[in-house]
Parts: C-alpha cells; sequence; structure tokens
C-alpha cells in the first residue's frame, strides 16, 4: 500500500507589521529555496519575517531581510542566517509581478511562512503602502468592533 502525504498547513511565522503598514492587493504562494539546515532550524519556529520584502533581479524572485536562525545542533553546515533566498515562481507569475511592482508602485511583501505537507512555501503579497490616515482608521475599527464584542459579551450574562 502507498502511504497518503499529509497536504495540511502549519504556520510557522506571520507577518503582522506588513498588514498594519500595507493594503494586500494580491496574495502568491511560492516556494522557497533552503539548505537543510535551515529547514531544521524553520522547524524549531525561530523565523523573523518582522523586516523582510521581495525583490526580482534578473528574471529571479528573491526574499530578503528575513531571518532564519541557525539550527543549534548544526556545525559547518550552517548558512547566514539573513542570507537572500531564492523564491520558486514560474517565469509567466514573475513577470507579471514584475510589471505591477514598476508600473504601479507596489511592492512584494512576505506575509507569512507554513509547512504545506512537507514543503516550505511563503505567502507573499503585492502591497500598495498605507498613509498615517489609513493607519488611524484601521485602528478605529478595531477598536470598535473590540467594544462591540465585549459589550455582547457582557449582554449574554
Amino acid at each position: 500500500m502507498a502511504e497518503q502525504k499529509k497536504t495540511g498547513t502549519k504556520t510557522i511565522a506571520d507577518n503582522r507589521q506588513a498588514r498594519h503598514e500595507y493594503f494586500i492587493l494580491e496574495k502568491f504562494e511560492c516556494g522557497i529555496e533552503l539548505c537543510g539546515t535551515e529547514v531544521k532550524g524553520i522547524r524549531t519556529g525561530s523565523v523573523n519575517l518582522k523586516d523582510a520584502w521581495c525583490s526580482i533581479e534578473d528574471g529571479e524572485c528573491w526574499v530578503k531581510g528575513m531571518h532564519i536562525s541557525p539550527y543549534e545542533k548544526g556545525n559547518i553546515f550552517n548558512r547566514d542566517p539573513r542570507r537572500e533566498r531564492r523564491l520558486l515562481l514560474h517565469k509567466r507569475e514573475i513577470n507579471t509581478l514584475y510589471g505591477k511592482v514598476k508600473q504601479e508602485g507596489l511592492t512584494l511583501v512576505p506575509l507569512s511562512l507554513y509547512f504545506k505537507g512537507s514543503r516550505v512555501k511563503l505567502c507573499m503579497g503585492l502591497c500598495k503602502g498605507k498613509k498615517l490616515y489609513d493607519k488611524r482608521d484601521d485602528m478605529a475599527k478595531k477598536s470598535a468592533m473590540r467594544d462591540i464584542d465585549r459589550a455582547m459579551k457582557n449582554d449574554r450574562r
């Protein structure tokens, strides 16, 4: 009998600051090129996407500024924690993203890193920057929703 692969997803890291700083227009799922000890470091959950961004250079998509802490039991095989990592996208997708980034002034930001089955995937967003008043509006809406939820909870008692 053949074994069935797990297809569930397990979130490793989430870039909450990106959701605060940008309007997310589109999301793309892509693979990421990693080394063996980096995968082991990711399995421990020591990943930081806070200062990460994506760029397209020479027809390839790269994620920069993403920090993967070195695997503790690794030795000479550990890589630089902040090295640039190539994203695995189809050429057609890369060309589409490149056009939107150059013409419309949008930004590529990594939103989350997760396991899909046994593979590591990165959710990348095509984003537009928020102005200060947009951020204030979002915070006001969140605060209002929190107050409504709190009032509804107290009414049930």
